[in-house]
């Protein structure tokens, strides 16, 4: 099995009302780790690109809470793209697959739960450097 297997995405409880819709996430019940950190996006420029990196530890789920965008993953050999257009949805990107998140829409809005804080040394920011960790990780 690839790492870009255990990245899929996921749907959360969705309550319907006249009033609007609810989502709702919560830890080890919906998603297989449990919350250390939040963080959004939001207001990317046209064109722009985010993420370009991976973890070696930390997982990460992403959310279009608001508009979509397109997310490219890839564990050095194989590669998938996954749209993300659904407030109810998610995206697990386990440790060891790098994202590339673009293709946004004007008002695009995600929401990013991880598995771990900040920490600047867990982040494989070079493809290069990318493909050798992968190498030792086999």
């Amino acid at each position: 099995m690839s790492l870009l297997d255990l990245a899929r995405t996921i749907e959360f409880p969705k309550i319907c009302d006249p009033r609007g819709n609810l989502s709702f996430v919560e830890s080890a019940r919906h998603i297989p780790f449990s919350i250390k950190r939040v963080f959004y996006i939001y207001d990317v420029p046209g064109g722009e690109t985010r993420g370009g990196h991976a973890h070696k530890e930390c997982w990460c789920i992403l959310i279009a809470v608001s508009g979509s965008l397109e997310v490219r993953l890839t564990d050095g050999t194989n590669e998938k793209i996954v749209k993300l257009n659904r407030s109810n949805k998610g995206l697990i990107i386990p440790p060891g697959v790098w994202d590339t998140m673009h293709d946004f829409t004007t008002g695009t809005v995600v929401l990013a739960l991880a598995s771990h804080p900040y920490e600047e040394e867990d982040y494989i920011r070079d493809y290069d450097e990318f493909l050798e960790y992968v190498k030792t990780q086999k």
